[in-house]
């Protein structure tokens, strides 16, 4: 594996901290105090390639790598971890899953779209009564006639109220058997498909997560992706990438945390000296600085094999166990740095504390990635 950073991820790198420090940073506490979800920055972002990273350019994507998008989502989320989950989920859930497993009529019809933010996604697994228990949804999807009929509810949804389009996975067998749901693209507007509850949350503030409800919510067969069945093993497969992009969030969250306690620490000064100078402080820098360049270093690991088209879910489920924990710890640690003020929303870091637990459990808690990682030793 090669560490060396090449240019055009260097490149799009600078792109994404530039349009973060222009059109983000100035309206960071106004969207996460009123809960906003600022559309006009996602069709701001499309215009730059963002929004579609992973799409090849004939479909109207960047075509750029994981090492590029990795990259970008850290870059988004050391000024805004909000910002840089919608934006992760935007491209690793409802635009990856149709990359990777829509036909080519479905790839033509949404993924320019997606790409350019013209459409917002949405991606719809988890439900109220199942989280990690995803065999056991109650999200129907009723074959009749040439159209399915889906009812039900799927929560905590990134998206849920403003996507444009939602990819969602609907029980098509029996509960708790073997390939038995099914994936489909509803678009906005369909008969049936409405928005419910909006979350109002810890962190993340301005990323949206809402209900979407299905009532008797009527699409054709030609929705479907992949075969009847299939639709749990294609969400798994998703989230093995997904998970990715989850640890650059984290990633980008603690480099966030870090940099703001390193230069606290120059400046802030107690007993006639800047309190770098204490070991007390300076060791927990040191122990941050650690663990944030072993995470990137996990992070880089999977982008390797996912970009090799291996079989990432080990090295995925590892980065994003590890990248989520260290982003935790270290928002922790940089809110003890800067003492009181670290408490207040005056000062950065009690928002990258804030929103550094949502990538502890979203795409799979971090008890589910050591489910996963033992599995995969196992079967080693």
């Amino acid at each position: 594996m090669d560490f060396s950073v090449n240019e055009i991820t260097k490149q799009v790198a600078v792109t994404a901290k530039e349009f973060a420090e222009k059109n983000i940073r100035p309206h960071i506490m106004e969207w996460d105090e009123r809960q906003e979800f600022p559309v006009q920055v996602f069709k701001e972002m499309g215009k730059l390639g963002l929004m579609g990273v992973l799409v090849p350019e004939k479909y109207g994507g960047s075509g750029l790598s994981y090492f590029e998008y990795s990259a970008i989502i850290q870059e988004i989320a050391q000024v805004d971890g909000s910002i840089g989950l919608s934006l992760a989920a935007h491209n690793s859930l409802c635009t990856g899953h149709i990359l990777s497993f829509g036909n080519e009529v479905q790839k033509e019809t949404y993924l320019p779209k997606l790409a350019s933010a013209e459409y917002i996604g949405a991606w719809g697994l988890t439900e109220p009564g199942t989280g990690s228990d995803a065999g056991n949804m109650q999200c129907v999807a009723v074959r009749d006639g040439d159209d399915w009929v889906i009812n039900g509810t799927k929560t905590w949804i990134t998206h849920g109220k403003t996507g444009d389009v939602a990819v969602v996975m609907c029980r098509t067998g029996a509960p708790h058997t073997r390939n038995n749901s099914t994936a489909f693209i509803v678009p906005r507007g369909t008969a049936g498909f409405k928005s419910g509850k909006k979350e109002n949350k810890l962190g993340m503030r301005a990323s949206e997560t809402a209900e979407m409800i299905f009532e008797d919510c009527r699409v054709p067969d030609s929705a479907r992706m992949g075969e009847v069945g299939e639709g749990f093993i294609q969400a798994m497969k998703v989230l093995d990438g997904g998970r990715i992009s989850i640890a650059a969030l984290s990633l980008g969250i603690a480099k966030g945390a870090f940099t703001a306690s390193v230069n606290y620490a120059k400046e802030r000064h107690q007993f006639g000296k800047p309190i770098a100078e204490f070991q007390g402080i300076s060791f927990k820098l040191a122990d941050m600085a650690t663990e944030i360049k072993a995470a990137e270093l996990l992070i880089d690991h999977a982008c390797d094999i996912k970009s090799r088209n291996e079989n990432v879910t080990q090295a995925s489920a590892i980065a994003k166990y590890f990248a989520s924990e260290v982003a935790v710890k270290v928002a922790t640690d940089a809110v003890q740095i800067f003492g009181g003020y670290g408490y207040t929303k005056d000062f950065p870091v009690e928002k990258f504390y804030r929103d550094s637990k949502l990538c502890t459990i979203g795409e799979g808690t971090s008890e589910i990635q050591k489910l996963v990682i033992a599995r995969e030793v196992f079967k080693q």
